[in-house]
């Protein structure tokens, strides 16, 4: 398996670099783009609303609770960084790559 690089191991925990598209026709975890993840989410970029999307998607697919997902970067931007407590980057990976 080809090392991911929009996952980094850090101390606190593991992060994520994602590049956002909001107003997207539907939710979902496209493909890598360089060194970030592509996700799209429905919610438009206003008032936050896309960026509670985008946590709520990634703790539903990873299974966790919302408050183990942090978006530490990236609060007014397309590309974010997330922080995803308790999880290596091999889990996270395998569990992005299921349908």
């Amino acid at each position: 398996m080809p090392p991911a690089t929009f996952l980094r191991e850090t101390a606190g925990g593991t992060l994520l670099l994602v590049k956002l598209q909001p107003r997207a026709s539907r939710n979902e975890i496209g493909e890598p783009l360089g060194d970030e993840l592509k996700i799209k989410v429905t919610a438009p970029p206003v008032d936050a609303a896309a960026n509670a999307a985008l946590l709520e998607l990634l703790a539903e697919k990873l299974l966790c609770a919302r408050n183990r997902v942090e978006l530490v970067r990236g609060q007014k931007s397309r590309h974010k960084t997330i922080r995803l407590h308790g999880f290596t980057p091999e889990d996270i990976f395998k569990k992005l790559q299921q349908p």
